[in-house]
């Protein structure tokens, strides 16, 4: 049994690694997808919270293409050190390479389920608030999740005269089932 002190901390390590690092993979995935930041109050801000570790990275750190290689690189090692001072509250140990395998599984973990709960938030805004009017959040929901969700629309058309749209469940399923496999292996091979 744990002490219940350390409980709390471990509890407040993983807090806070945890949301630093799911900003980190917004920005991340919004720079991948291309979304501007300029025009936009929340990314601004995401922006603000991000760019003091990633400024200094980018220093020796360049990207390639439109991929962050220097938000990649914190986000592993931002979860490495969570693992590793969690562990050590624990009393357990992982090797380098455990580490580094257990913080990759959980970085492309995040990444999917950013991807699953933003499809979830954008079909019910698109419920609760068609995509007529300026809605700085659904648009930038449209921006991050079209690139999945427009394959499978042209996969399988939505329903004419209903208004249905088959793709965010399709993708869903698709999302879920790529994270059972690959961090499923990943984590066997801790």
């Amino acid at each position: 049994m744990i002490n219940p002190f350390i409980q709390v901390l471990i509890f407040l390590i993983n807090t806070i690694f945890d949301i630093y690092i799911l900003l980190l993979m917004l920005r991340f995935l919004l720079t991948l997808m291309r979304v501007g930041f300029r025009n936009d109050p929340v990314l601004q801000l995401l922006l603000k919270l991000t760019n003091p570790p990633l400024h200094i990275l980018y220093s020796f750190i360049p990207g390639w293409k439109n991929i962050d290689i220097a938000a990649i690189i914190l986000m592993l090692t931002l979860k490495i050190v969570e693992w590793t001072l969690v562990k050590s509250l624990w009393g357990k140990a992982l090797s380098l390479s455990g580490l580094i395998i257990l913080s990759a599984a959980n970085i492309i973990s995040l990444m999917i389920y950013v991807f699953i709960f933003s499809i979830f938030i954008q079909v019910i805004l698109d419920w609760v608030s068609p995509r007529d009017g300026y809605n700085p959040i659904s648009n930038i929901l449209y921006y991050l999740n079209e690139p999945l969700l427009r394959p499978a629309r042209d996969w399988i058309k939505p329903l004419q005269g209903y208004g249905f749209d088959f793709s965010p469940f399709i993708v869903t399923m698709g999302l879920y089932i790529i994270n059972i496999l690959i961090v499923g292996f990943l984590l066997q091979a801790v």
